[in-house]
């Protein structure tokens, strides 16, 4: 049975909802931008990509990158977090450079081989279904598409070394994890991982 704690903790940061979904994502907005942004710089988007953010929050990434690219797209299971991204985007949402949609990483209804780039950070340990997810998010990525995750270290549901596993065996290749010290004291230190979409979509054999 789900703790009064654990409900809350759900309601403000797992699938925020309410008022405790709003503080949520304040904090999250304040907690997590230097991630996101540092996140967005290294997947380095151009113009012309189209770039998957999954779990957007309050909209600080996709804010970001949407300075960099004219297609971003934002999929994340809470109207509550939506409607703070429509505000915080409202700009790049009017010029057509933002689009916004309810979804998750195992769902996030986007086309086979449509996007060049999928970001996310600080949900993956969110995900009920990580291989899932990934396959997901192999799909939706074109060959040769980049994926970069990033996350609270000691919140991660696996170790790093069987999360880099999990993602060879979804058909990714080129999996690189690193660590990042924010420089915030709201958040702790970020494991992050990028790899590379197969050119020939076909799962990888994990090592």
């Amino acid at each position: 049975m789900e703790s009064i704690t654990q409900r809350l903790l759900t309601k403000g940061f797992g699938r925020p909802s309410g008022l405790f979904g709003r503080i949520g994502g304040r904090l999250m907005a304040h907690g997590n931008a230097a991630t996101e942004q540092h996140v967005v710089a290294l997947a380095a988007p151009s113009e012309d990509d189209v770039v998957l953010v999954i779990g957007p929050g309050p909209g600080v990434g996709l804010a970001a990158a949407a300075q960099r690219s004219a297609h971003v797209i934002g999929i994340d299971p809470s109207e509550v977090m939506l409607a703070m991204a429509r505000r915080r985007c409202a700009s790049p949402i009017a010029r057509g450079r933002v689009r916004l949609a309810l979804g998750t990483a195992e769902r996030t209804g986007e086309p086979d081989a449509s996007v060049d780039v999928v970001i996310s950070v600080n949900n993956l340990q969110l995900w009920p279904d990580v291989p899932a997810a990934l396959a997901e998010l192999h799909r939706v990525l074109r060959p040769g598409g980049r994926i970069f995750l990033s996350a609270h270290e000691k919140w991660l549901p696996t170790d790093l070394h069987t999360l880099a596993n999990t993602v060879l065996a979804a058909g990714f290749t080129s999996v690189r994890t690193t660590t990042w010290e924010p420089p915030t004291r709201m958040a702790s230190t970020a494991m992050q991982l990028n790899a590379v979409r197969n050119q020939a979509g076909t799962a990888a054999p994990a090592r």
